[in-house]
């Protein structure tokens, strides 16, 4: 039951700040000096942006991650939360797995912090400080699966 009440708070979450983020980086198509600057995917798709129609809805997150930081990190933030529920539900009696998942994803978001350092607006650094604590705290919960959590031994 509490899996339930948990995932049901963390989708309401994810799904209401996505829709919160894309809304705020719909702005992006009226900065038209951003368009070099924020428009990673139109270009990557369409080459050059020269018109409102040709930006992407995924440059809307990354405006909003530039520029309006709160819905895109609680967007992460319960993406993340999301992901480890999973991993902790069906894991659970699989020590090794888990710590292993726990390792590789503080290492993924350790490297995804790296994309974003030294960024030169508030919402990327913002990013980037977040990835490394979330990074380092699941290092740190790592380390406390493999030392901490009793060994369940499976008899056949």
């Amino acid at each position: 039951m509490t899996y339930i009440v948990q995932y049901a708070i963390a989708i309401f979450t994810f799904l209401f700040s996505t829709f919160s983020a894309w809304y705020e980086g719909s702005e992006l198509r009226n900065v038209q000096w951003e368009w070099n600057h924020t428009a990673i995917f139109s270009r990557w798709m369409n080459g050059t942006v020269t018109a409102p129609s040709d930006i992407s809805g995924l440059d809307h997150f990354i405006y909003a991650a530039k520029f309006k930081p709160v819905f895109p990190m609680l967007m992460a933030v319960s993406g993340l939360y999301i992901m480890i529920l999973t991993a902790t539900w069906l894991l659970k009696n699989q020590r090794n797995k888990l710590f292993m998942f726990f390792r590789i994803l503080g290492l993924l978001l350790i490297f995804t912090s790296l994309l974003t350092y030294q960024s030169p607006t508030k919402g990327l650094e913002l990013f980037t400080l977040l990835f490394i604590v979330t990074g380092l705290m699941s290092i740190m919960a790592s380390a406390v699966i493999k030392v901490k959590l009793p060994i369940k031994e499976n008899i056949y």
